[in-house]
């Protein structure tokens, strides 16, 4: 499904829509919709972790979010992938927001302050589960 971007994803300023398709229940995919560049490998959070932030007022506006109708929304988080998974690092201090009533997204960062339980690059090896 495309997304227009409503508030942009940081370093992709010009990016304006973007295609996001499920790998599974943990990993989607999320390409620029005119160019090769970027695209990203993302994760959903509550599949690893317990994982809740408050969306800020300006992208609840900018998505037209209603907490109280909106029932489509999808967090996930940018995955770094690296050739071993296990070294593999997830952006958890901006999440990406995604709005399917009306195809719009955002990307938010998060106050450090305030969540300071969340990082930039957390290594996934930390929420895998050994076999």
């Amino acid at each position: 499904m495309e997304f227009e971007v409503k508030s942009p994803i940081l370093g992709f300023e010009n990016v304006s829509r973007m295609k996001l398709e499920k790998i599974d229940d943990i990993f989607m995919r999320l390409d620029n919709v005119s160019g090769d560049l970027p695209s990203f490998t993302l994760v959903n959070p509550f599949a690893l972790r317990e994982y809740s932030f408050e969306i800020p007022t300006a992208i609840q506006v900018l998505l037209d979010i209603d907490e109280q109708k909106s029932k489509n929304i999808l967090i996930a988080n940018i995955m770094v992938v690296y050739k071993e998974i296990k070294d593999s690092t997830i952006n958890f201090i901006a999440p990406l927001i995604f709005n399917f009533d009306n195809q719009t997204m955002a990307q938010v960062v998060l106050d450090i302050m305030k969540y300071p339980e969340y990082n930039i690059s957390e290594p996934i090896s930390k929420f895998l589960k050994e076999k």
